[in-house]
């Protein structure tokens, strides 16, 4: 393991186009955002309604890499308990950002994932959204995985919406395929499934086309929503 990968994160983060990205992911002026979006929510209400969850009420949940708090608002939206969320974020003006955004009750904590005070088996959930597709260094990796299920609960678990496939156009991430997910968490129980028809081909797609065609061309989602529990 090195623990050069967050400055090397910081450093593919500076080389992105801000203004490239916020059009990419705006949920207002890009529906194949707002679709991907809505099909995850979807998904993780089902997943957690699954694992016997009637609510997210006071649950504690926590997500690293939390960027500018868009996942953190979808779970207040979900009826987290606003006091009872955190979230991590390598990146100094994205903390900042979601600080911004949030209720006052989340906190938000800076700096290196692996080195914040986080008590073992204090989180119900902890979320990764590409996040391990953006640590190429494999032992940091599997060191932040390790120190992440320190963090679960007993009967609580990781839930990873990561992208399955490289993508040949940027060399700064990688795909993590379900076999990497079982070697990341070795003693958990694996639920996971295809989502988020592959951008490229959303983003040509009028509106009201892309949901259907998400359920018709399902061999090309290019997601997966993991959840891995660990056992009580």
């Amino acid at each position: 393991m090195t623990d050069h990968e967050p400055q090397a994160v910081k450093a593919r983060y500076a080389r992105r186009n801000a203004a490239a990205d916020e059009a990419r992911y705006s949920l207002y002026a890009n529906a194949a955002a707002l679709q991907a979006q809505q099909e995850r929510l979807r998904a993780m209400a089902r997943i957690w309604q699954a694992h016997g969850w009637s609510s997210l009420t006071q649950r504690p949940m926590l997500e690293v890499g939390c960027g500018s708090a868009g996942n953190l608002h979808d779970l207040v939206r979900l009826g987290a308990t606003p006091a009872c969320l955190t979230g991590l974020e390598l990146l100094p003006e994205r903390a900042a950002a979601a600080r911004a955004l949030l209720p006052a009750g989340v906190a938000i904590a800076e700096g290196d994932a692996a080195l914040a005070p986080v008590h073992p088996a204090s989180q119900d959930a902890v979320l990764a959204f590409t996040l391990f597709s953006s640590l190429l260094d494999e032992g940091y990796r599997r060191h932040l995985a390790d120190v992440i299920w320190q963090w679960v609960a007993p009967g609580g678990g990781v839930l990873v919406y990561d992208f399955v496939v490289n993508n040949p156009a940027n060399s700064d991430v990688q795909g993590i395929p379900l076999r990497e997910l079982s070697i990341l968490f070795p003693g958990a129980q694996i639920h996971s499934r295809r989502v988020t028809l592959a951008p490229p081909l959303a983003r040509r797609l009028p509106a009201p086309a892309i949901a259907p065609a998400s359920t018709l061309l399902w061999f090309l989602r290019t997601h997966r929503l993991t959840w891995a529990v660990k056992p009580r």
